[in-house]
């Protein structure tokens, strides 16, 4: 994501911290201008209003995704190994968001929330079905998968999962859930190699763990 300059840029990377730690409702954009140590007036230099500012903060955080995506796709790791990368990659992007957040934007911003989900869809859409060719021609996936039917269950069961974290609390955080799901995914589209290969890496991150 470019910025103008590089006090822009803090001003969009340090609302997405405050964001993310307190929720969207909470915090005004005196707090914003108090917590950057400026005054609104430098502050609405660079943004419109509260509005705007959300929704480049999510457009930034978008960006960012997708940069991390590239990172674990240009390592040119075997379909399963990708896989993991990217379930850690999210896990670690989502785990300190609080849930506050997601019900602020459902409620909120329905517009931006639903336009940074098509984002976010379209972006896991791609991956994903990158993916499953690569296990597929790797032979960790099994031949007959249907890849635009897998890929879309898998984006909508995620997609279900934070409007679950948005609507009501659950003693289950984003990335329990989320590694739940992706157990279930994985043994659901791999071939005997693909399990095998699997059940190895498991028992070796389980060692890894121990020691």
């Amino acid at each position: 994501m470019q910025f103008t300059d590089e006090k822009e840029e803090r001003i969009i990377r340090e609302s997405m911290k405050i964001f993310l730690r307190l929720g969207i409702k909470s915090v005004n954009m005196d707090d914003i201008a108090a917590r950057l140590g400026m005054s609104k007036k430098t502050l609405y230099k660079y943004v419109n209003d509260k509005v705007d500012l959300v929704k480049r903060v999510f457009d930034c955080h978008v960006a960012h995704e997708t940069e991390q995506m590239k990172l674990v796709t240009d390592r040119n790791l075997n379909a399963i190994d990708e896989a993991f990368e990217m379930m850690r990659m999210v896990i670690s992007m989502v785990k300190d968001i609080n849930p506050v957040v997601i019900f602020d934007m459902h409620k909120f911003y329905p517009e931006l929330m639903q336009d940074m989900e098509c984002q976010r869809s379209q972006l896991m859409w791609e991956s994903l079905r990158s993916n499953l060719h690569k296990g597929i021609k790797e032979g960790y996936y099994r031949e007959d998968l249907n890849v635009d039917f897998i890929v879309s269950l898998y984006v909508s069961a995620i997609k279900g999962i934070f409007e679950q974290l948005g609507e009501q609390p659950t003693e289950l955080s984003f990335g329990q859930l989320y590694l739940e799901l992706f157990r279930y995914h994985i043994r659901g589209i791999a071939s005997e190699k693909g399990l095998q290969y699997l059940i190895e890496k498991v028992n070796q991150e389980r060692q890894n763990q121990v020691t």
